[in-house]
């Protein structure tokens, strides 16, 4: 045998071997595994194609706007929590939460918001949110237009605020408060109609009751 010959067949020999290894390995490796516990960071979903899908995030390494599969800016929400995407690549809603006390020992950033986007605007059109901090509070369901390429204004609100009141709010297509519900924190109730200016164009109280 000539050593061409021998060269050869080491290499043949040495490709087979490594061939066999990498069958081996990746028979090996499961397609699904069981944890009883995992600490990590951030967890990213992605399909087939490698488009992300969905993110699970610390707040540290929370991802900035995402725009057809591009980060636009770096984080600046305030807390931790679960990023949605669209087939696009784009963001169109999730769940975020936080909460902490700032260096005077006041509740900062507490509170948590569900809420899904409208296609081709930056903004929510549901969104059910709670805020109980030194700068809002209030909890409550929010919903806006849902027409495609059609403004994005506030139509619905169902909830309370910081005066304690409970609300009910029906808004028209501007987002102008039309019908306004409302049990105030005394017990007091109304039913409140206005017109586009937002004057009172009538108001109804229970018999014997004050607005």
């Amino acid at each position: 045998m000539t050593r061409n010959h021998g060269t050869w067949l080491v290499v043949f020999y040495a490709g087979l071997a490594t061939g066999l290894l990498l069958m081996a390995f990746t028979r090996a490796v499961p397609t699904s595994q069981e944890f009883d516990e995992i600490t990590v960071h951030r967890i990213k979903v992605v399909e087939p194609s490698g488009a992300l899908r969905m993110v699970i995030s610390n707040h540290d390494k929370f991802p900035g706007v995402i725009e057809r599969g591009k980060e636009l800016g770096p984080n600046r929400r305030p807390g931790a929590g679960i990023l949605f995407l669209n087939d696009e690549g784009t963001e169109n809603g999730g769940l975020i939460f936080g909460g902490h006390k700032d260096t005077n020992g006041q509740v900062a950033e507490a509170g948590v918001s569900l809420s899904f986007d409208k296609y081709g605007t930056s903004g929510n059109f549901v969104q059910l949110a709670g805020v109980s901090d030194i700068h809002n509070r209030f909890a409550g369901l929010r919903v806006k237009d849902n027409s495609i390429g059609g403004p994005n204004n506030n139509r619905v609100w169902v909830g309370n605020g910081d005066d304690g009141a409970a609300t009910v709010a029906l808004m028209d297509s501007l987002g102008r408060r039309r019908i306004v519900m409302e049990v105030r924190a005394d017990g007091a109730s109304t039913l409140t109609f206005l017109d586009a200016n937002g004057s009172v164009l009538h108001q109804l109280a229970p018999s014997g009751g004050r607005p």
